[in-house]
C-alpha cells in the first residue's frame, strides 16, 4: 500500500480535471465533497513533494495541512509561516487561474510570516489555461 504523502502526477491531474470546469465558472455546481477532496489534497501533496521542507505550511481546512519549503523545522505552537485559504480559491492558486499576490491583496489568501509567498515560486502546480 502506497504511503499517504505519494503523489502520482496522473491522479493528480485527473482530480483537477474533474473539478476544472467549477474553477472556470463559479456559477457552476460545486463538485461533490470527495472530488473536492481529491483534487485539494493531491494538489497541496504535490506542492509538499516538490518543494520539501518544514518552513512554511499551507491549510485548505478542511481537507489538508502540509508543510514544504526547505527552512528551518518548526515543531510545536503555530507555525511562523502559515499560509491559508479556502478550496476553490486553494486550486485556483494550483491551477494558475489566480496569482498568489492577487488572491493574498483580495483577502481569500492569509499568508503570515516573512517566508509564506515563497509558495508562489511554485505555483502553479497543475497548469490549466482560463476560460475564453
Amino acid at each position: 500500500m502506497a504511503g499517504r504523502n505519494v503523489v502520482d502526477p496522473a491522479q493528480v491531474r485527473a482530480a483537477v480535471l474533474a473539478v476544472a470546469q467549477w474553477l472556470g465558472d463559479a456559477g457552476v455546481a460545486a463538485p461533490g465533497r470527495a472530488e473536492l477532496g481529491a483534487a485539494v489534497k493531491g494538489t497541496a501533496r504535490a506542492l509538499a513533494a516538490s518543494a520539501p521542507g518544514h518552513s512554511v505550511e499551507v491549510r485548505v481546512p478542511p481537507f489538508v495541512a502540509v508543510q514544504c519549503i526547505e527552512g528551518p523545522r518548526h515543531t510545536r505552537g503555530n507555525p511562523p509561516n502559515v499560509v491559508e485559504t479556502d478550496a476553490r480559491t486553494w486550486l485556483l492558486l494550483a491551477t494558475g487561474l489566480l496569482e498568489f499576490d492577487d488572491a493574498v491583496a483580495s483577502g481569500a489568501v492569509s499568508a503570515s510570516g516573512t517566508r509564506a509567498a515563497e509558495i508562489a515560486g511554485w505555483l502553479p502546480i497543475v497548469p490549466l489555461s482560463a476560460p475564453r
